[in-house]
């Protein structure tokens, strides 16, 4: 999948939180000045066009849903990130998360623990 702009990853993140909407309700939920009716209804078809999101016809309306979940779009961002930024080694993401702290032994063990009992 394509990546996402800032912009699209705002809708992205209404879309996962509120689930099915149409174009003017995406509108509202921004914050005063909103942007153009028209301005989201193209994000949102370009959102369409690269598969995060589809569509059910409601008379004259499109009421869009994503297609994506959160978790499957951060999964395929780590893995970007890992394949194209760190050689495709993992090792080196975790060895990074070890040193800044952020992953604690615990941590580890739990991931030793899941890769042991993976079939």
């Amino acid at each position: 999948m394509k990546r996402l702009t800032k912009k699209e990853e705002v809708i992205m993140e209404m879309f996962w939180e509120k689930g099915p909407m149409y174009v003017k309700e995406v509108q509202e939920l921004f914050p005063e000045p909103r942007p153009h009716i028209n301005t989201v209804s193209t994000q949102v078809r370009t959102l369409q066009a690269n598969g995060y999101l589809s569509h059910v016809a409601n008379g004259n309306s499109f009421q869009y849903y994503p297609t994506i979940s959160k978790e499957e779009h951060l999964n395929t961002n780590i893995i970007n990130i890992v394949e194209k930024g760190l050689g495709s080694s993992f090792i080196t993401l975790v060895s990074t998360f070890v040193k800044r702290e952020k992953l604690s032994v615990e941590e580890l063990k739990e991931l030793v623990r899941q890769i042991e009992n993976k079939e």
